[in-house]
């Protein structure tokens, strides 16, 4: 058994986590932005400021080093490469985009087609970021 080289998670989970990053801000600020702020209106809401931008940055960074945590986890049973770096996007998509995903655009009131589109476009960011991570990674 080989060790988890934490240097190339972290390393690894920081390219994920730039690429959720850029994923998520392509679909929110240009993708998305009229149909965010119409969602704003109608909720009577104000849109994210820095605070809460600023923390959802920080927070999608750690979930790209989860992410390649994950892949390190997993890939001495089901052996290193792009099919196990995707297993490990999904975990990761799972959690945050379908399950918290579609609770929280039910509650808000997400037309279907819009959360249908951010759960592919998520797959895809997630996907993208964790074969990326996963391809910095290598055993201790």
């Amino acid at each position: 058994m080989t060790n988890i080289n934490l240097p190339r998670i972290i390393l690894g989970g920081l390219l994920t986590g730039l690429i959720i990053n850029v994923g998520e801000f392509l679909v929110n600020e240009v993708i998305f932005v009229k149909q965010m702020e119409d969602m704003v209106v109608r909720l009577n809401i104000t849109r994210p400021g820095p605070t809460f931008i600023g923390l959802a940055i920080a927070l999608t960074f750690l979930l790209g080093i989860v992410i390649v945590w994950i892949y390190a986890l997993i890939h001495p049973r089901l052996g290193p490469g792009i099919k196990t770096a995707v297993i490990a996007g999904l975990v990761g998509w799972f959690f945050v985009y379908f399950y918290a995903g579609i609770l929280n655009g039910t509650l808000f009131g997400v037309p279907p087609i819009l959360m249908f589109a951010g759960l592919v476009w998520g797959l895809a960011e997630y996907i993208l970021g964790a074969i990326a991570g996963a391809w910095l990674y290598r055993e201790g």
